[in-house]
């Protein structure tokens, strides 16, 4: 059993042939400008270790003194400015009692230092350095110009995403939200000096903080919101409107996005973050000679990109559907800004943010946890409380913005939803599915399910779309026909997670294969071809032959058959089909899989259980149990296929088989059973 070789990471030569050749001509040449102006732009770094001036300093370097000059200039903000964007009167009293007591218990650990980034309990956050990858103890660049370091390099700036995620500042807003909720001045305070720290330890276009449009994106919004919580506490204009230091970075920021944005075979999550960003911040903070034309610019990127993003149906085209959680995290919180500020979305974008929310509420379990499949890095848009289940975030500002329908689950209002609703108002949009749906076409996205009252709801999500998004697929797996399976919410067959992005080639190339999937592999070899670690150099191209429908009657048999191509590729040539049936009345839910091959192949079928899960091997079948909530215990039988020689791990590092990743940066062994045989002329 082999994994497609993905040692060829991000930055070495191998890596950039693959990309140049997933480019339009059209990219290229941007591509190209693009480097021009980043070159240009290392006269503008400050801080660093860039161009001197003194003495006998080269004409070269008095251009770039000129040219700093200029930017010098245009950074000045109008006179007059004030912070108009408050939230609505009567916002903050809306809250209950018991929302305002998390807020504040939340903030209370940011006091005490305690912070969870990715999978790492950080105990330093009372005064953080911004540059450390807790993980390997290395300090990324600080006075590097932005553009020269290799951030996916792990030798120079160690785990990047562990780095950059303090940086994001949702800690801050955490700590704002409860001064704004309780008054306490010291949440304010401790706030007030994590910004001043960041931003006099982050010049303009210094290290490594500089290096990603959607890090600045997102520092922004938690920067507006910051200056709107704080809002009552004596000294926050001097925080923010006269404070020469924030003024600098909130311009540059937005002139950095307004300058570099994601384009091409790049343009996914992270231009949504750039535009929503840009636009947060250019009505928020609209004390520049740029503020309006930024804002228009961003608004008009935001809503061209949500829709690029999304399929008709509402759901994300990354096939990774955590970047669905973000994305439309992004657009209700630059929506409701832009509501705030008198200068709306289109009705069209507020249309496609309802129906990214009536997915949410479509696909989710019975305990509001959604698909895991493709990528996921935990990111967030706007944080109040990091303990929040997303996923019921977003179904509670739905329900605020939209309204629930009647077959949305219900889920509880806190802070965000109450704020972000009380900015944007009610939205009644019209279409909407009067019925749950089972299916997102487009997508290729099925969820199967038992109905209330017959006990723990069964919950199979079927995967029959594309593998990612653009020409390079970046966030998608090898997963093509993979199923997860849920009783009560519990993981049953799970789908085992991302991980790592950088770094790790080994882990990043596991977990994100077919073997790690619930799905059949041949020969030994991934569905796709990797061309590294966010790039697909081929992808399997899947057909739904079968979906279930909406409003089914209770106890209905529902069927989903699909299959890829993926395996066209072999000699001979073979495709994966495969039908899954849930039996509602029999608690049952069947998998049968087809091999269609002239000649014969070897296939290996995986099944990934989730930690909670025991598994026992016996003769042809596997027993399962565990425990449901309350501590009950539960249990299941597999039915094995005759044909097949199986075998169970868990841990194993050679080859890297049986983990389960829960979130960004954590993995834990888990049990995997794995049948393997040979599928012999016509269906096997």
């Amino acid at each position: 059993m082999a994994l497609t070789d993905q040692t060829a990471g991000a930055g070495t030569l191998q890596w950039y042939l693959r990309r140049l050749k997933k480019m339009s001509p059209a990219e290229l040449a941007w591509r190209g400008a693009d480097q021009a102006r980043k070159f240009a732009w290392s006269a503008l770094q400050e801080g660093g270790t860039g161009t001197g001036t003194g003495a006998g300093a080269s004409p070269a370097a008095t251009l770039a003194a000129r040219v700093l000059g200029d930017a010098e200039a245009r950074c000045r903000p109008l006179a007059g400015r004030a912070f108009k964007a408050r939230l609505p009167q009567g916002a903050l009293g809306a809250l209950s009692p018991g929302e305002v007591g998390r807020l504040v218990a939340a903030a209370d650990e940011v006091m005490a230092g305690r912070w969870h980034v990715l999978g790492v309990d950080r105990a330093d956050m009372e005064a953080p350095d911004w540059f450390v990858d807790p993980l390997s103890g290395r300090r990324a660049p600080r006075h590097e110009y932005c553009f020269r370091v290799e951030h996916r390099n792990e030798e120079v700036t160690g785990n990047v995403k562990q780095v950059w995620e303090p940086s994001r500042m949702h800690h801050v807003t955490v700590l704002a939200a409860a001064y704004a909720v309780s008054g306490d001045a010291r949440y304010a305070e401790r706030a007030a000096r994590h910004l001043r720290s960041w931003w006099e330890a982050n010049p303009p276009l210094s290290g490594v903080h500089w290096t990603s449009g959607i890090e600045l994106g997102i520092r922004l919004i938690s920067w507006a919101w910051t200056r709107r919580l704080l809002e009552g506490w004596g000294p926050v204009t001097e925080l923010f409107e006269h404070n020469e230091t924030a003024l600098r970075q909130i311009w540059w920021h937005q002139r950095y996005l307004a300058t570099f944005r994601s384009r091409g075979s790049s343009a996914n999550n992270h231009v949504v973050a750039e535009a929503a960003g840009q636009l947060v911040a250019a009505l928020a903070f609209d004390w520049f000679p740029e503020s309006a034309r930024w804002a228009d610019g961003a608004a008009r990127l935001l809503e061209s990109q949500l829709e690029r993003n999304t399929f008709p149906s509402g759901v994300n085209r990354e096939m990774a559907f955590d970047y669905h959680g973000l994305v439309a995290e992004l657009g209700l919180v630059a929506g409701a800004e832009a509501e705030l500020a008198g200068r709306p979305l289109s009705p069209a974008t507020w249309d496609l943010l309802c129906r990214m929310t009536d997915v949410v509420a479509a696909t989710v379990d019975e305990r509001l946890a959604a698909p895991r499949y493709g990528d996921g890095d935990d990111g967030r848009g706007l944080v109040l409380h990091p303990g929040d289940n997303r996923w019921e975030v977003l179904l509670a500002c739905g329900a605020g913005i939209f309204g629930a329908l009647d077959w949305w689950p219900r889920a509880e209002e806190g802070a965000m939803a109450s704020w972000l609703a009380a900015m944007a108002g009610r939205h009644h949009m019209a279409g909407r599915p009067a019925r749950r749906p089972a299916s997102f076409a487009d997508a290729g996205l099925s969820v199967l399910r038992t109905g209330p009252g017959s006990g723990p709801e069964i919950w199979c999500r079927c995967d029959g779309g594309p593998q990612g998004f653009l020409s390079i697929a970046a966030h998608g797996h090898a997963d093509a026909l993979s199923v997860e399976v849920r009783h009560g919410g519990v993981e049953v067959l799970a789908d085992p997670g991302t991980y790592c992005y950088h770094g790790e080639p080994r882990w990043r190339a596991y977990f994100r294969s077919t073997r790690a999937h619930n799905t059949v592999e041949l020969a030994g070899q991934d569905q796709a071809s990797s061309g590294g670690p966010f790039m697909w150099a081929r992808t399997a191209k899947t057909s739904v032959r079968r979906a279930p429908g909406a409003g089914l009657p209770p106890g209905s048999e529902q069927v989903w058959s699909a299959e890829h191509d993926g395996y066209e590729v072999l000699s001979p040539p073979a495709r994966h089909r495969r039908t899954v049936t849930l039996r509602p009345a029999e608690r049952e839910l069947e998998l049968l899989d087809e091999v269609v091959v002239e000649g014969s192949v070897d296939f290996a079928l995986h099944l990934h259980f989730g930690p909670a899960v025991t598994v026992g091997l016996g003769d042809g079948r596997a027993e399962l149990s565990w425990q449901g909530p309350g501590g009950r215990s539960w249990g299941a039988t597999v039915e094995l296929p005759a044909g097949c020689h199986w075998q169970l791990a868990r841990g194993e590092t050679e080859p890297v088989l049986g983990w389960y990743s829960r979130g960004f940066g954590h993995k834990e062994p888990a049990s995997t059973l794995v049948g393997r045989g040979t599928a012999n002329g016509g269906r096997g």
